[in-house]
């Protein structure tokens, strides 16, 4: 079976991560799966008129209802869609925008939440399809680059100089150009925060193992792989309190969350002072992603579910 993948594959980013994953799960059950980038296409009509070239596509697949599954509207075969979080959390906000999702979902053949809790908000703020959405969370490999080194970081500051190890380092790239140059007026009156450019998965992975701790201080989640990859390599997380985060992060269990700047800074002395509760929080999370984030369930549940795309 020949399948368009759909996703936003702004390179070194979660989407494209999860995108040549469940990529990589679809060709391994013998299919071919072609992965586009959503940002490439203007309409809908463009993407109908590439699944019907010659050979022509059986089957589509997008990763977020709003800017890759929209684009499927106009499409003739089956297709299904995979919520990216955004979608659930902030798009459905808007009216138009929710509309478009409900019509989306509405035509999918299935449709897969990372989380019960975005199923249920799916179901809450979507037409009820409920028996078509599946749950299924998101699998984890991690791989340590052995290359990786952080002189790059070790930037003069006396407050760096007093306590080398207390900075705090921000890694990925610059995707909104206005939000960037927010961050980068506070980064460069703000001592012991860095900006670094995004990594390979591998490097990334290295230096998280480098770290004392990994911070998610994200306000809209899905499901987010840093969090899991950071449990998967033995390092705390902690992250801010919102429904995505508070999925896999169980506070005090699998990690630490914090609801303001002020519970950021306790929670994050509590993780250097308190090494009975790091410990527990260090070996709980690695269990769970291993209990809960397997590849090898994340696998079966694409390639039984692209299965039901060759039904008639």
């Amino acid at each position: 079976m020949k399948l368009l993948l759909l996703a936003c594959l702004s390179p070194k980013t979660g989407n494209h991560t999860t995108a040549e994953r469940i990529r990589s799960h679809i060709e391994s059950a013998g299919h071919t799966c072609e992965l586009r980038d959503a940002a490439a296409f203007k309409s809908p009509a463009e993407v109908a008129n590439l699944i019907s070239r010659r050979p022509p596509f059986e089957g589509a697949l997008a990763i977020h209802l709003l800017r890759a599954g929209s684009l499927l509207l106009d499409v003739q075969v089956p297709f299904g869609v995979i919520f990216g979080g955004t979608d659930i959390n902030e798009d459905v906000k808007v009216e138009q925008k929710r509309v478009v999702m409900e019509q989306v979902l509405l035509k999918a053949r299935f449709a897969v939440a990372f989380t019960d809790k975005l199923k249920e908000e799916a179901e809450l703020f979507l037409l009820s399809q409920s028996s078509k959405i599946y749950v299924q969370p998101q699998g984890i490999q991690t791989e340590v680059s052995e290359k990786f080194c952080w002189a790059e970081f070790l930037r003069s500051s006396e407050w760096h100089r007093e306590n080398p190890l207390n900075v705090l380092v921000v890694i990925g790239p610059r995707i909104d150009p206005v939000f960037t140059v927010e961050v980068e007026a506070v980064v460069q009156k703000t001592a012991g925060v860095f900006l670094a450019q995004e990594r390979s998965q591998r490097e990334l992975h290295a230096a998280m193992k480098r770290c004392f701790t990994v911070v998610n201080s994200s306000v809209s989640e899905g499901m987010s792989a840093a969090i899991l990859e950071a449990m998967d390599l033995g390092v705390p997380v902690c992250a801010r309190d919102i429904p995505g985060n508070a999925a896999v992060v169980h506070h005090e269990f699998t990690g630490l969350l914090y609801s303001s700047p002020q519970e950021f800074v306790h929670q994050s002395q509590r993780l250097l002072s308190d090494h009975e509760l790091r410990e527990r929080v260090v070996r709980n999370g690695k269990l769970y992603v291993e209990e809960h984030h397997g590849l090898k369930r994340e696998r079966e549940t694409y390639q039984r579910l692209v299965d039901t795309l060759l039904l008639v």
